[in-house]
């Protein structure tokens, strides 16, 4: 049994390979125990290869991983019990009626959730007896969510939890995922939903090109700077719009038509901006002051660039 201060996960120096590519590259990482790990990277970043190695179906080519201070692989069967995944996609046989399969699940377990509860909880008492391969891709995330945790699970992986769901089922994956958290469990999931991120999560890791580019807090990671955000016709020259501001300040256009206005927000800068733009007959349209958003480090890191 793991020390009890020690890590849900820790991961030190992992690295996969497929062939001449390296998909994770001596990636270090802690998550903690009774916290939610978010994991945030670009399509191809490594995210979900370190997932499924944590979870024990993969074998990393070098490195160390600790799931709940023991090895994936070589303790697989004592960790079944105490972790729950939900894969990206799949995960349940495809003619397995959703009632059925979550009640056989949670008979495998001590002392499992209430399967018609959560199924009602999910949604999903009306699809019951439907087979899994007959249900809408939103209804198979959330089965999968819930074969993740009949179990109560000590620590719970989610890859993507929230993909393709409708906004009522998003805020009870969040509203579930809180309760979790609550109850001491660890979570870790992985995610492109920079809202999510911000709302669920007690620590952040960004991860590009298989490493650890940063890691923290969402608040650590926003800092505490405002922006000035406005859009107007493409084109202003920002240049000029900085030779008005105060000394520190930075001006720029991105994307096209969307200029962000940074330095020492007060009364001052604002009504520069604005005085500029009526020189210029320029109309700001939608202009706001607002935090930086975790979207925007991330952007920040990763480049706005399109992966394949």
């Amino acid at each position: 049994m793991a020390p009890p201060d020690d890590g849900a996960l820790v991961l030190d120096e992992l690295v996969k390979r497929y062939g001449a590519v390296t998909a994770v590259d001596r990636l270090s990482l802690r998550a903690e125990r009774g916290a939610v790990t978010a994991l945030l990277g670009p399509n191809g970043a490594g995210k979900t290869t370190t997932i499924e190695i944590c979870e024990g179906f993969r074998r990393a080519d070098a490195g160390r991983v600790a799931v709940l201070g023991l090895d994936p692989v070589a303790d697989a069967r004592a960790l079944k019990a105490r972790v729950g995944v939900m894969p990206q996609s799949g995960g349940v046989p495809g003619t397995a009626r959703a009632g059925e399969f979550l009640r056989l699940v949670a008979s495998f377990h001590t002392a499992p959730l209430d399967p018609g509860a959560l199924l009602e909880r999910l949604g999903l008492t009306q699809h019951a007896k439907t087979p899994f391969r007959r249900l809408s891709g939103g209804q198979q995330q959330r089965l999968s969510l819930a074969v993740a945790v009949v179990g109560r699970p000590e620590l719970v992986f989610l890859d993507e939890p929230t993909t393709g769901l409708d906004p009522q089922a998003r805020l009870a994956t969040w509203e579930l995922v809180e309760e979790l958290r609550s109850a001491g469990v660890s979570v870790v999931l992985t995610t492109h939903h920079m809202e999510e991120a911000e709302r669920l999560a007690d620590r952040v890791v960004i991860i590009d090109g298989g490493r650890v580019v940063s890691a923290g807090a969402p608040a650590e990671l926003t800092g505490a700077e405002r922006q000035l955000r406005f859009r107007a016709r493409p084109g202003l020259g920002t240049d000029e719009l900085l030779a008005a501001l105060p000394p520190g300040s930075a001006a720029k256009e991105s994307p096209a038509g969307h200029y962000l206005v940074e330095g020492d927000l007060g009364p001052e800068l604002l009504a520069t901006v604005t005085a500029w733009c009526a020189a210029h007959d320029v109309r700001a349209d939608d202009l706001r002051i607002e935090r930086r958003t975790l979207e925007d480090v991330f952007l920040e890191l990763t480049g706005r660039e399109l992966r394949g």
